[in-house]
């Protein structure tokens, strides 16, 4: 189904069916106001609104834009007809929700379908029993959001917003849709890439149970069969080129399980640490390559964790191919699949943050590793049980969700000390899910376990190199502000690391860290991350304004500038 509404495309391109039936739009949002947690009277006091999914209630996009506390409670409500021919005869109907911070459950027809605790990414309904392929349906979601109970992931969410805090977001941000499937489907594909091999594994589910893969099922690719055996198939393409972001080539292929049908794609590419003329580097397929990005935080003006328009991943990512840059680091935050996408086809490698919870401490997190040191071991720290039961649980689902982008080269487990617990640990946990990525155990602050590269945040003194076995990685410099009028979030607040009143000041004062920074990278820097992208809220040292409308150095200066100090190697 095609709608004229914002995300109303198909959502999951890596694995894309052609039913598909979307449930964005017109919502109603009931809240439940109680004056205690757990202590509320038999009828609390509510609130009705029509609400615009899949934007949170707190943006002006949804229609609402209100903000809540921890004992609020919240119920969406949809009804729906499915449209005609809908349905497989002798199939399933499963229901997507792209992601609801915190948590959710779902009714369908007052039958309980579900529950899905965690606020960043996806989970599937089997519902069929319950729903309804010939008359109107009831989906209610009824929705919970500890914020400050701190136990599931929340990146830069704050009730108390400001700074590097940022407006919170409730309930449903991703699309929500229904497909129909038949009795035996693949529920998910696993890519994995070595050189010019890549291995494509089956998922796949009979009713709701996992199946291993029957006889007959196979890949087309390039106009070559594939046949399935012990539920993988192996591509071996001599031919074909390998992904950079120079030159972001994709290859479709089909995968076929007797009646279902699934078209995605994959890209060559191999990410992986090594040592070029005896100093540690990151490489890219098979050779040192230097990545040049900044820091996205994933705010938009107007829908908060969500765009006005699925454009506007795009409109951010060619900004920074006009500019020079080849990186971003998603900072603590998981896009929808449609951002990754841009991602792998425009050609931006993404290092990859999972994101954090545990309670952030500023004396903690911030002073003492800035004073004392940051090397400190953490086994024992964030101690709560819940907590790192719910980081790792995330951490999986992260992993298991976004594994197939070619695009993402990176992974970040910790920030800053925040939440951050038994590393090595994590590092070994994380290393057994993705043994393909470089993994940066510790951005920042606590270096106190395993990494794969040595990272550092610089912000209020010169860079230097730290050089050890490991490569360097400059995972946080810069953050240089300048409140361009009429474009700014809040025109009474200005949060930055180095404030600049006029753009001559500004412009020169950042083209002269690039060139600094620059020095580096024949001494072993091998990657470094510019904060950043764009002005959030009151944070306004963003490249681009909040609403993304003026481009505080234009792209043709900063390219230059990258070309003069050879930042940009890789072309």
């Amino acid at each position: 189904m095609n709608g004229t509404l914002p995300f109303s495309v198909y959502p999951r391109p890596q694995l894309k069916r052609s039913s598909y039936f979307c449930l964005n739009g017109a919502w109603d949002f009931t809240v439940f106001h109680a004056e205690k947690r757990g202590k509320s009277a038999p009828d609390p006091r509510k609130e009705h609104f029509t609400i615009t999914v899949p934007y949170c209630p707190e943006s002006a996009l949804s229609g609402v834009q209100r903000t809540f506390t921890d004992d609020d409670t919240f119920l969406y409500t949809k009804t729906f007809t499915l449209p005609p021919g809908f349905t497989v005869p002798g199939g399933r109907i499963i229901l997507h929700f792209g992601a609801v911070d915190q948590v959710a459950e779902v009714r369908l027809n007052g039958a309980f379908a579900g529950r899905h605790a965690g606020g960043y990414t996806h989970f599937s309904l089997d519902v069929t029993e319950a729903i309804l392929p010939d008359g109107e349906n009831r989906l209610e979601l009824s929705v919970t959001d500890r914020l400050d109970d701190c136990i599931y992931p929340y990146g830069k969410q704050k009730h108390k917003r400001g700074g590097m805090w940022y407006t919170p977001v409730t309930g449903i941000w991703q699309t929500v849709w229904l497909e129909a499937v038949p009795e035996t489907y693949i529920k998910r594909l696993a890519i994995e890439t070595a050189g010019k091999t890549a291995v494509v594994k089956i998922h796949a589910v009979q009713g709701k149970d996992p199946l291993p893969v029957p006889d007959g099922a196979f890949l087309s690719y390039r106009g070559k069969t594939i046949p399935f055996n012990a539920e993988k198939a192996v591509i071996q393409d001599d031919s074909a080129d390998f992904w950079t972001p120079e030159h972001p080539v994709l290859y479709d292929f089909t995968v076929t399980l007797g009646a279902d049908r699934v078209d995605s794609y994959l890209g060559f590419r191999d990410s992986a640490t090594g040592t070029d003329q005896g100093i540690p580097r990151l490489f890219l397929n098979g050779a040192p390559y230097y990545y040049h990005g900044v820091l996205d935080q994933g705010y938009y003006p107007g829908g908060l964790f969500t765009p006005a328009s699925e454009n506007a991943y795009e409109n951010d990512l060619r900004f920074l191919k006009a500019a020079g840059f080849n990186m971003l680091r998603k900072h603590i935050k998981v896009e929808p699949d449609l951002f990754y996408y841009a991602c792998d086809r425009l050609g931006i490698a993404v290092f990859q943050d999972m994101v954090e919870n545990g309670a952030y401490r500023f004396l903690r997190d911030t002073i003492f590793p800035t004073v004392f040191g940051k090397k400190k071991k953490d086994k024992n720290l964030h101690k709560n049980a819940d907590s790192r039961a719910a980081f790792l649980q995330c951490m999986e689902e992260t992993v298991a969700q976004l594994q197939n982008h070619p695009s993402i080269v990176y992974w970040t487990i910790f920030n800053e000390g925040w939440g951050q617990f038994d590393s090595e640990n994590v590092y070994e946990a994380l290393k057994k899910l993705d043994k393909t990525r470089v993994i940066d155990t510790a951005s920042g602050w606590f270096q106190g376990g395993k990494s794969d590269v040595i990272s550092e945040h610089v912000y209020f003194k010169d860079v230097k190199m730290r050089t050890g076995s490991s490569p360097f990685v400059l995972s946080e410099y810069g953050g240089y502000a300048w409140k361009v009028r009429g474009h700014a979030f809040n025109e009474g607040s200005q949060y930055g690391y180095r404030s600049f009143s006029g753009i001559e000041a500004y412009e020169a004062a950042t083209v002269k860290l690039f060139q600094d920074v620059s020095l580096l990278i024949p001494k072993g820097l091998s990657a470094d991350v510019y904060t950043q992208l764009s002005d959030v809220e009151d944070e306004l040292n963003g490249l681009r304004t909040y609403d993304r409308s003026v481009e505080k150095i234009p792209p043709a200066v900063l390219r230059a500038a990258f070309d003069a100090a050879k930042i940009n190697q890789n072309r």
